[in-house]
């Protein structure tokens, strides 16, 4: 279709927006696709209940007692599914036992909190909070806690981890590719000499099975290729912004995998112009369900986020910033916030370990001071 202006309008999107009146983007295919902007006289989040499955919900992953943060042999508990991505909380306090290898799909790991290293079938790894570890479907690997518990947010999806196409801004732009680390194969440890049974457990369809080897897995001596086990530290990141308009969440992508999408957002100047727009604008996630996990820092565009805290918007139904979020905007000069993204073009189902720590009032939150 072409374009069409009705009423009286900006001729500039998130900028200029009249006083009074709240700015909501209605699109397609997130923020690529056709997009019309409709100028309200009421905040489109300001309802007094919802009924239904597409409420908006939070929950305090921090708080989530995991089966491997009970037993060092059991496995991160699956909180979300769809089928572009399944999405993992684990809290470790010890070392895994054995070795994993996943064949149902590519993991993203994400450290929110605690330290230590990954042994991986490509050499060694340590990390830190901050870390995005991307593992390559079929990799085995096994992690090993130095100072925990850890806290990790896990991404499994069905198609390859790949990092986006940045179009006219170059593949330079967010992060240099040279930022991107890679294991280095490492020295036999005194443990791999034990006379004993090592173990890999390896996930397909759901289901494990476990193979067993008289000698350590982990012993390449080299590699080559350009398939392979890479870590990102989010302080590595250098947002694209502009001091004018607002740019939408799509800048921020990291990592894409079919129809699944991973972004970042992390401390970055807010725009400068006077008249636009610097929080999120109001859109209703047409083609996306969109799940924010809370890192650190405080998240600009609305009260009552902490660390550690995973929300959920589904497709279909407004968010955008808390009113009061607007007001609190115009003094601020930059945002002070670290948070994955993870999106799904495919709806995604809340399991029920989740619910056992989800803020039942949360929808309403975004209609109260």
């Amino acid at each position: 279709m072409y374009l069409m202006k009705k009423g009286s309008v900006p001729n500039q999107a998130h900028v200029g927006i009249p006083e009074g009146l709240y700015e909501e983007e209605h699109g397609r295919r997130g923020f690529s696709g056709p997009a019309s902007h409709l100028y309200r006289r009421h905040p489109p989040t300001g309802w007094v209940r919802i009924d239904g499955p597409l409420r908006p919900r939070a929950f305090a992953c921090a708080d989530l007692p995991t089966p491997d943060l009970r037993s060092a042999d059991a496995r991160p508990v699956e909180i979300l599914k769809s089928p572009d991505a399944r999405v993992y909380l684990s809290r470790r306090s010890e070392t895994l036992p054995y070795f994993l290898r996943n064949a149902d799909g590519d993991e993203v790991q994400f450290v929110h909190a605690g330290r230590g290293r990954m042994e991986t079938d490509y050499g060694v790894l340590h990390f830190e909070p901050g870390d995005y570890v991307v593992i390559p479907k079929g990799t085995t690997y096994r992690v090993i806690v130095e100072a925990g518990p850890l806290l990790m947010l896990i991404v499994e999806t069905p198609e390859p981890v790949e990092l986006p196409e940045r179009g006219l801004l170059g593949h330079h732009a967010q992060f240099d590719r040279g930022v991107l680390t890679a294991p280095e194969p490492a020295p036999a440890a005194d443990e791999w000499h034990e006379q004993r049974e090592w173990e890999v457990h390896i996930k397909r369809d759901g289901e494990y099975t476990k193979v067993v080897y008289p000698f350590n897995p982990m012993d390449v001596v080299g590699w080559k290729g350009d398939l392979w086990v890479a870590k990102l530290n989010v302080r590595d990141f250098r947002p694209v912004m502009s001091p004018r308009y607002h740019l939408p969440p799509s800048v921020h992508v990291t990592f894409q995998a079919g129809g699944a999408l991973i972004s970042t957002f992390v401390p970055r100047p807010l725009e400068s112009d006077p008249e636009c727009q610097r929080v999120p604008f109001y859109h209703r996630n047409m083609d996306y369900d969109e799940v924010l996990f809370y890192h650190r820092g405080s998240f600009f565009s609305r009260a009552g986020i902490q660390p550690g805290m995973l929300t959920l918007h589904p497709q279909g139904i407004h968010h955008g910033p808390q009113p009061q979020a607007v007001e609190a905007s115009k003094t601020k000069t930059e945002t002070d916030e670290v948070a994955v993204m993870v999106e799904s073009r495919q709806p995604f189902t809340v399991l029920p370990e989740l619910e056992t720590v989800e803020f039942k009032d949360y929808a309403l939150s975004w209609s109260r001071p």
